[in-house]
């Protein structure tokens, strides 16, 4: 899928085909290898702090202990809520842990609604979310940034400090509001920023 606005979907296809493969092999075994081009911001995928900076970590300078099995705190988001706010964090402890912000836009993932008038969050909500050390803030949204703007304050504010980001969340309603770990974990890829993550959750019982 096209996931952010202008920038190409990705091609996936075969490198070698199967039949094509057992040319190269004397006991009728075949192979496929697959091949894809993409952009790095394709479907959900988490920014490190290098996207904004280019003195911070990329992805491969990321420790699993700031992606993997992070205690988990889902938000909820009002319905109509545009610009989610300090209100939404404040009275959360937030610290060391992946803070999800459920807004429910992902119903909108595949159709033109999904790129225009989406929730976001405030500059003031990010300044908090980084001064009480969360580790990790995720949104089911197009961006955690206002895009009807030229400027990106909340990238800038928790990739400057070392939060990670990872937009394009689905599912986030099937959640609990806390009682699980989660994970998104890219690749180890030296001078990249960005890149697709499977990130779920494991809940607790």
């Amino acid at each position: 899928m096209t996931t952010y606005k202008g920038l190409p979907a990705p091609h996936i296809c075969d490198y070698w085909e199967r039949e094509h493969s057992a040319a190269f092999f004397d006991d009728g075994s075949t192979f496929q290898i697959g091949r894809i081009d993409m952009v790095a911001n394709t479907g959900t995928y988490l920014d490190a702090p290098f996207h904004r900076y280019a003195d911070g970590d990329d992805l491969a300078g990321l420790a699993l202990d700031r992606l993997a099995a992070l205690p988990g705190l889902v938000v909820r988001a009002g319905p109509a809520e545009l610009a989610i706010g300090v209100e939404a964090f404040e009275r959360l402890d937030v610290a060391g842990k992946a803070v999800l912000v459920h807004s429910g836009w992902d119903r909108h993932w595949r159709s033109p609604a999904y790129f225009e008038n989406h929730p976001f969050l405030t500059e003031a909500a990010a300044r908090l979310l980084a001064d009480r050390g969360a580790r990790l803030v995720g949104i089911d949204s197009y961006n955690i940034d206002d895009t009807r703007t030229r400027s990106r304050p909340v990238h800038t504010i928790l990739l400057g400090a070392g939060v990670l980001v990872c937009e394009h969340m689905t599912n986030l309603g099937s959640l609990p509001d806390q009682g699980f770990a989660f994970t998104a974990v890219p690749p180890k890829v030296v001078g990249m920023g960005t890149f697709p993550v499977r990130a779920f959750a494991q809940v607790m019982r």
